[in-house]
């Protein structure tokens, strides 16, 4: 039988032979997770808005599905194909980005959403991949032929994006791009001045951010004095401290009762009540093994485009998640970010989908690893055709 499997080369015999079955377990493990923690938390939330209880967590069932098949549909793309689909991304989300500005619906205060036929999406959540992977080719471009500006590119499509963002306003995502693409700039070789100088911008933003946007002085202002209204991650907090070490049970949990989002940005705190702190600390070996797992392979890697794109998706990836755990313990203030595949939420579902479906396709076995493992036809390297 392990004869006949490896002289089969259909496509999907050879995309389970070359993908990363660990990466694969993770985001199999977290989707999971999510829909498990949508029954825990969901209910109260549906019942206290006029909805069915499993309103909610049906609905996390029905958008797990197509990010499912997302995920692995993207995971079966070359490399070429997959700076062209970030590159239509890329293009349709910066539309949809200025069209947020103009006929968003707005929640509370800010325009992050757009909605078409009923069907609503952020933007700025698909951009996010895209955005990584267009960055990553055009670090690599300037790597392979320096007359070519790509790092100039890249640095004029980061001021497009965060200006962008700061219009709608969502300060949470700026900071995540930002804290990414700086980033990515260091694995490509960024200079320790530029380095300094784009740290120093980066607090220098910070403080003008604080002047300018009233929801930014306030969060910062009731983090560090603990006045105002702090309701929500108060509660967070109690969640996790009545849960204890192994929880209060399934569906026995009170805090998360009265927690308004409790479904999406405390997500992290409800897991913590019902299922004890054991469970919080399993997510988050989960994602610091997806983020080790992903940074090791991309330093190991000889392809400058892989490199940067799976060094970029794992760390937006690792410090969104890192973000919302941050906010739930109350050593961050609040983002109104989600934790990747465990928050209820259809877009961010999909478009982390997409992400990880990217990371699976460019951490998938190269041929040469193939033809050495018995599993191709033994031809030079040299004649093989690059991607």
């Amino acid at each position: 039988m392990a004869a006949t499997s490896r002289l089969d080369t259909s496509p999907v015999a050879v995309w389970w032979r070359t993908v990363d079955r660990w990466f694969l377990a993770a985001f199999l493990s977290l989707m999971g997770l999510g829909i498990v923690l949508s029954f825990a938390a969901s209910p109260a939330v549906a019942e206290r808005i006029g909805l069915d209880s499993f309103h909610f967590a049906t609905r996390q069932i029905i958008f797990t599905l197509p990010a499912l098949g997302v995920m692995l549909l993207v995971s079966f793309l070359k490399p070429r194909q997959i700076r062209r689909l970030a590159l239509f991304m890329l293009i349709a989300m910066l539309i949809c980005m200025v069209a947020v500005l103009f006929l968003g619906v707005e929640v509370k205060g800010a325009r992050r959403w757009l909605s078409f036929a009923g069907v609503s999406i952020q933007p700025s959540e698909f951009l996010k991949p895209a955005f990584v992977v267009m960055c990553a080719w055009l670090f690599a471009e300037h790597k392979r032929q320096p007359d070519i500006p790509g790092n100039f590119f890249a640095v004029g499509l980061l001021i497009v994006v965060v200006t962008l963002l700061v219009a709608q306003p969502d300060m949470g995502q700026t900071i995540l791009v930002l804290g990414t693409w700086g980033i990515m700039f260091f694995m490509a070789g960024l200079p320790w001045f530029w380095i300094a100088l784009l740290g120093g911008l980066g607090v220098g933003g910070g403080f003008v951010a604080y002047e300018m946007f009233d929801h930014v002085r306030g969060r910062i202002d009731r983090f560090l004095t603990g006045e105002g209204d702090t309701f929500q991650v108060d509660m967070g907090r109690d969640a996790l401290i009545n849960g204890g070490w192994f929880g209060v049970g399934p569906g026995e949990g009170t805090v998360k009762r009265v927690i308004p989002d409790s479904h999406a940005d405390f997500v992290f705190a409800v897991a913590g009540e019902e299922f004890g702190l054991f469970l919080c600390f399993v997510i988050m070996v989960l994602f610091a093994f997806i983020v080790l797992r992903g940074l090791s392979i991309a330093l190991k890697e000889h392809d400058d485009f892989t490199r940067y794109a799976v060094g970029g998706l794992v760390v937006v990836f690792g410090l969104q998640s890192v973000i919302n755990m941050c906010v739930n313990l109350q050593l961050m203030p609040a983002k109104g970010m989600t934790l990747p595949f465990i928050s209820y939420g259809g877009s961010s579902l999909i478009a982390i989908a997409i992400s990880m479906g990217m990371v699976l396709s460019l951490t998938r076995k190269k041929p040469e690893k193939r033809r050495q493992m018995g599993l191709g036809a033994s031809v030079p390297p040299h004649s093989v055709p690059a991607e």
